[in-house]
């Protein structure tokens, strides 16, 4: 396997308490180990659940669950996730994408479920036993999640499902899905909820597998006349948006963790093809050009691990809210892990686009990542509003 090269003295900085920089390099060990540089996503959904095993068997799992359900910590330790989701995303997207579903997942239930809806969940993410999934994107409210349709009729004891989702993360191999439905408390975001489906729910149905230029299991998923006990709503009805945000504001921060990532990979592959590829007579990184480039990547990569590790401590140590630190360090550093990947490719030349090569992989790999979870323009409104908010407030 081609070594990664990554300055590591990031670890250094205050965000950080020595269990973080065990942790970091505990995960870098266990990668260099199970994830080898030719891994076999051919067969997306089985590589999945063969990473989900090795991820359990590793106990990587029990960071995105809380102690009393088995996990590592009382609740949940953002730069831990972060760390877990950039070194992961280094080595292999898809075992970052596995990590990431477990946590995206059952972050809904550690935060508004009951207790024994977590006894009767949780412990089975942390092992492997359950495969986690997120409902929330329909085809004509992606960003607008206000203006969802699929509905939850209260029934008394219980509500009817029908409607549909699509770009599901690990849509045809979860085992149960956090849905987002509308029970109309009230108009737009008031009148949504969070619940849980089971995958074998009658009326669930698997329309349509998404294949997508990453290989990752995508699908879309209709709902017809589904009966879902009253007991698996999470929260109260009418707060599902509240819910679907709170657990976003955890997560976003690790999207920005894993860019991170594949940003680390391309710039230390990029380095190592400059020290060996030789043209008019010298070593590639003799070129002013290509320094010029390499220095460009340096700095977004360490501006992106600013973001991305002040969002985190802010939520672990202030113990509050992050939805603005959150949303700069997602939309920073997707953004420039792209730049920096495209850099990469540009530095391999005409093998950077051969597929097979690692940063053609990156190349492919970062892209969603500026869509998902918020894009790129989302979380510029969402930055703006806080910013006129507290220009407000202030004045």
């Amino acid at each position: 396997m081609t070594k990664i090269i990554v300055d590591k003295s990031y670890l250094e900085w205050p965000f950080f308490e020595d269990h973080h920089r065990d942790l970091a390099a505990k995960i870098e060990n266990w990668c260099q180990e199970n994830l080898t540089e030719h891994q076999d996503h051919d067969n997306v959904d089985q590589a999945c659940r063969d990473i989900l095993v090795k991820l359990a068997k590793g106990g990587w799992l029990k960071y995105v669950i809380p102690k009393e359900y088995g996990g590592i910590f009382e609740e949940f330790d953002v730069r831990s996730l972060c760390l877990i989701r950039e070194t992961l995303a280094r080595y292999d997207g898809l075992a970052d994408f596995v990590f990431a579903m477990q946590g995206l997942g059952s972050g809904t239930i550690t935060l508004f479920g009951r207790n024994d809806i977590k006894k009767n969940y949780l412990p089975d993410v942390a092992s492997g036993r359950k495969i986690a999934a997120f409902a929330l994107t329909e085809l004509e409210s992606g960003s607008d999640v206000a203006n969802m349709t699929t509905t939850a009729e209260d029934k008394g004891d219980h509500y009817l499902i029908n409607g549909a989702k699509t770009y599901i993360s690990n849509g045809g191999i979860a085992d149960y899905y956090v849905l987002f439905v509308r029970t109309g408390e009230a108009p737009g975001a008031k009148g949504l909820s969070a619940m849980i489906i089971d995958a074998d729910t009658p009326g669930l149905e698997i329309t349509e597998r998404i294949e997508v230029i990453a290989p990752h299991p995508l699908a879309t998923i209709s709902f017809k006349n589904c009966k879902i006990s009253k007991e698996k709503l999470l929260g109260t009805a009418g707060d599902g948006f509240k819910a679907a945000m709170a657990t976003l504001d955890i997560f976003r921060s690790t999207v920005g963790a894993a860019a991170l990532g594949f940003a680390r990979r391309a710039l230390s592959e990029a380095v190592e093809r400059t020290n060996h590829r030789h043209l008019f007579g010298a070593p590639l990184h003799n070129l002013q050009l290509v320094q010029g480039m390499l220095a460009e990547s340096a700095v977004d990569v360490d501006t992106s691990a600013l973001l991305i590790y002040r969002a985190a401590w802010t939520h672990d140590k202030l113990k509050q809210r992050v939805t603005r630190e959150a949303a700069m360090a997602k939309m920073h550093a997707t953004e420039t892990a792209q730049n920096v990947i495209d850099k990469a490719v540009q530095i391999f030349g005409g093998m950077g686009v051969v597929s097979g090569v690692k940063v053609e992989e990156l190349y492919r790999e970062i892209r969603a990542l500026r869509i998902y979870e918020g894009a790129t323009e989302v979380q510029k409104i969402i930055i703006a509003r806080q910013l006129l908010q507290t220009h407000k407030e202030n004045s």
